[in-house]
Order: structure tokens, then sequence, then C-alpha cells
């Protein structure tokens, strides 16, 4: 009998060193949804250069109000210009996605326009892209070096600064990522 899959919606995807591919160097994934059919997080563990939240509100035609310029997170490299929001579960618009009871996700322009007015949720992090994976396909990534499955808090979303949260995702979890190795052994 198959062990049953591990499913990480609500939790978070920290990359190991060395897993290969420089799109996810660092990567920070809070997973939104992962079952049989497959896995879908956003990234939160790196910032897009050169664009704050003033930026895209300004493209998008949304007045920016009195809301502070956030940093914007590269959310993965599938469709890189479509927005999503993680946020608190206060706030929910068209759309809207509850992820585990933890946090909340949005992906339409009712969630920034809230924001830029002051009436949506209380906390937020807005990314551009997502990483995706097909069916089973997260499930034996998970079985070799790469990811690490870490159930950090929401706080590593919204309290902590975006350059400290591959760090503290691992410290959160009992481990001293200065120690981790890029290569995995063989036994």
């Amino acid at each position: 009998m198959a062990p049953k899959p591990l499913y990480l919606t609500g939790q978070f995807l920290l990359a190991m060193p060395g897993i290969g591919d420089p799109r996810f160097d660092h990567a920070v994934i809070a997973m939104c949804a992962h079952d049989e059919n497959g896995a879908l997080g956003i990234g939160i563990g790196a910032e897009i250069a050169g664009l704050g939240l003033h930026d895209l509100l300004e493209q998008l035609e949304i007045e920016c109000g009195d809301v502070a310029n956030a940093p914007v997170c590269v959310g993965g490299p599938v469709e890189q210009g479509r927005g999503f929001v993680l946020h608190s579960t206060d706030w929910e618009g068209q759309g809207t996605v509850s992820v585990a009871g933890r946090w909340a996700l949005s992906g339409s322009l009712d969630v920034l326009k809230a924001i830029a007015a002051g009436q949506g949720p209380s906390r937020w992090q807005v990314a551009l892209g997502y990483a995706g994976w097909g069916e089973g396909q997260l499930d034996a990534e998970m079985t070799r070096h790469g990811w690490f499955n870490a159930s950090a808090d929401a706080g590593l979303i919204f309290d902590t600064p975006v350059a400290e949260r591959w760090q503290r995702g691992f410290l959160e979890a009992g481990i001293d990522p200065r120690l981790l190795s890029s290569g995995a052994g063989t036994a």
C-alpha cells in the first residue's frame, strides 16, 4: 500500500541550498493549495527589484491613498504578470480563498483597491506570479533533496522582512541555516 501523500496547504516550503534551480534559490513559498490534483504556492522570499506597491497601484490606475509603499514579492516563475495577495482572514472579497484558516489568498483587483482605500485586510503581502506543480509532482520532489517543509506561523508572511524569511523559517524549525550543505550525501 502506498504511503498517504503529505498535503502542505497552509505551510511553507523552504528551498534547500543547492536545489539546482536558480529561480528557487533561497525561496520561501507559502503553500496555498496542495491535493491529489497538484499544488500552488506564492513565493514570499524575494522582492521584485524596483517595484513597490505604489508603482503597481499606479500601473493599475488605483489611487494609493495613505497605504504604505511595501515591497512586491516574486510570487514564482509561472504567470509573473498575474498578481496575488496573501492576507489576514479579516477581509474577504471576490474569489478570496481561505488557506487552512491560517491566511487568505486573493487574486482580483478588489483586494488591491480595498488596501489602497484603507478598507482591506489588516495584514497583507502582494506578489506577482506563482509556483505551481502538476499532479504528484510536488509529492515526488519532496522525496528528494531540494525542499524543506516548515510549519512556521503566518508571522513569517506578515511580520518578517522579506530578506529574513528564509532564515527565520529554518530557525523556527530548530535548524541553523548556516549549517546546511548544498549537496546530499549517499549511504
